[in-house]
């Protein structure tokens, strides 16, 4: 994990190049507008870049002290089978530490890959 490049804020991201991650990780079709919404209204973040490329990425809306939710978590196809969206949920893990529930929403048919951690 030490060639990619860890962001936790949004100040920087190219929302068109996050809607097209989503697009091809395949994860759905997610608007530029929406995507920036919803990043913005969540207390962590993840973003990960490959060079000058998003890659793999990541949310957590939280409270501060009962509730985490993780979601959107999504890798480039490229990138996928190497560890990085499972790093990306232990980083949303520690982050959300000191809440009492860590609550994962996820596709249906990735429950096999959620489940080893």
């Amino acid at each position: 994990m030490d060639d990619y490049l860890w962001v936790y804020d949004d100040r920087a991201v190219d929302w068109h190049a996050l809607s097209e991650l989503y697009r091809i990780a395949p994860l759905g079709e997610k608007s530029p507008a929406d995507l920036a919404t919803v990043f913005s209204n969540s207390r962590f973040k993840c973003f990960v870049y490959a060079g000058d490329h998003l890659v793999g990425v990541g949310r957590a809306l939280a409270d501060g002290l009962d509730c985490s939710y993780i979601a959107d978590v999504a890798v480039h196809p490229e990138h996928q089978g190497i560890g990085l969206g499972k790093a990306v949920i232990r980083k949303l893990v520690a982050l959300s530490e000191g809440h009492k529930k860590i609550i994962l929403y996820a596709n249906p048919g990735t429950e096999g890959f959620y489940a080893k951690l």
